[in-house]
């Protein structure tokens, strides 16, 4: 059978598959990126999360000439608020700021809707030349080899190609393809992804109201049609997450708003919501010959300072830039691009996941450490700081 020749194969078409597409071929490889389907580009049928843009993020698309067009969609985010609370309805009983502590600096972060990020990154690449949008079929099965890897997509098309990048989910293909296992840890909770308008302004400050469950996050996007906006990522048990997902738009609006303490006005329902699950699960190599895996299929967090899709690109990053025309996907290129992220990728997961065990508690001792965690990090400048390096990518 003939196969197609590329230099990478990207099997997965979210927001990493995508860019990771956009990268490489802007730095002049070809690229071939299979999906079962193209990703949903419109308000009403797209991904209702949104991406906090960190700095790298940001040098990452501006790199690859991505930032100019998604720049008018963004929104900055001028400070974190952290916001504890107790007792139902939730009575605040402490809130601490974070933002930069150099005058006239950055926002901290640009926060946009994912299914903009989708539409402008699939813009970007039906214009490229060096790739290849091959939708309708997914990444079956290869054989890897010293110099190449032969790929079998789901609609029966074999290719040749030098680098294989799974970016296709948490239950990743191209991981079981490549012989690498997991580690899953789950906590029963699902998250629900939604956008509200608010009689109160954000003032550019994204908010965790912590209670129980997990954290209520408030993440400012553009007026709509004048009316302040924000997007929402609700954390509960599943079987609450489930219930609320159920109720009518008004009910579902009267409880977001309790849980959110009233601290924007009461919140309208302005968005489908989605459900999904909240896990950790972290790939135990992020290579193998030929291979390597990039964000959900290397690791997942739960949706905690934005650090899941910034993580990700993290991981596009350091394999773009450890790459070379003469060593791309051989084991020189992926030592490299292991070596570079392997540990910090395994700090994140884990202290992520014991951030969300702790504040997703409703045990009066685990509130009050939660609390005394609060205060330390925020009163305490070098602890301060160091956290704050971490958050924003450092």
């Amino acid at each position: 059978m003939a196969r197609k020749s590329t230099d990478i194969l990207i099997a997965g078409a979210g927001i990493a598959g995508l860019t990771a597409a956009a990268c490489f071929a802007q730095a002049g490889y070809s690229v071939t990126l299979a999906a079962p389907s193209a990703p949903r580009r419109d308000k009403t049928q797209g991904d209702q999360r949104s991406t906090a843009f960190l700095d790298p993020a940001i040098a990452l698309f501006s790199e690859a000439g991505l930032w100019a067009d998604l720049v008018p969609h963004a929104q900055p985010l001028q400070e974190l608020h952290i916001t504890d609370t107790v007792g139902w309805p939730p009575q605040i009983r402490d809130s601490r700021a974070f933002a930069s502590e150099a005058p006239g600096t950055p926002p901290l972060a640009q926060n946009l809707m994912n299914w903009r990020i989708a539409d402008v990154l699939l813009n970007a690449l039906e214009l490229l030349p060096n790739v290849t949008l091959h939708w309708g079929a997914g990444f079956a099965s290869m054989v890897t080899r010293e110099r190449e890897a032969l790929v079998q997509l789901t609609d029966g098309t074999g290719l040749r190609a030098r680098l294989v990048i799974g970016a296709d989910g948490r239950e990743s293909a191209v991981r079981e393809a490549a012989g690498i296992s997991a580690e899953i840890s789950r906590f029963g909770q699902k998250a629900l992804a939604f956008s509200v308008t608010h009689p109160e302004p954000h003032r550019n400050i994204s908010t965790e109201v912590y209670n129980q469950g997990g954290p209520f996050t408030l993440i400012p996007l553009p007026d709509e049609d004048g009316t302040p906006t924000s997007a929402v990522v609700w954390m509960n048990p599943g079987p609450e997450a489930q219930r609320l997902q159920t109720l009518d738009a008004q009910a579902f609006s009267a409880e977001a708003t309790t849980r959110s303490a009233g601290l924007l006005g009461p919140l309208t329902l302005a968005s489908p919501r989605a459900l999904f699950p909240i896990i950790t699960l972290r790939a135990k190599a992020l290579t193998a010959q030929r291979t390597a895996l990039i964000a959900e299929a290397a690791h997942v967090v739960p949706p905690i300072g934005a650090q899941g899709l910034n993580t990700s690109l993290n991981d596009l990053a350091a394999l773009l830039h450890t790459a070379a025309p003469e060593t791309l996907g051989a084991r020189q290129h992926l030592d490299a691009y292991e070596k570079s992220r392997a540990r910090d990728v395994a700090a994140r997961v884990a202290a992520i996941g014991l951030y969300n065990r702790l504040t997703r508690s409703g045990l009066p001792p685990l509130q009050s450490l939660r609390l005394s965690g609060l205060k330390a990090v925020a009163d305490v400048p070098p602890l301060r700081r160091a956290v704050m390096k971490a958050g924003m990518g450092g």
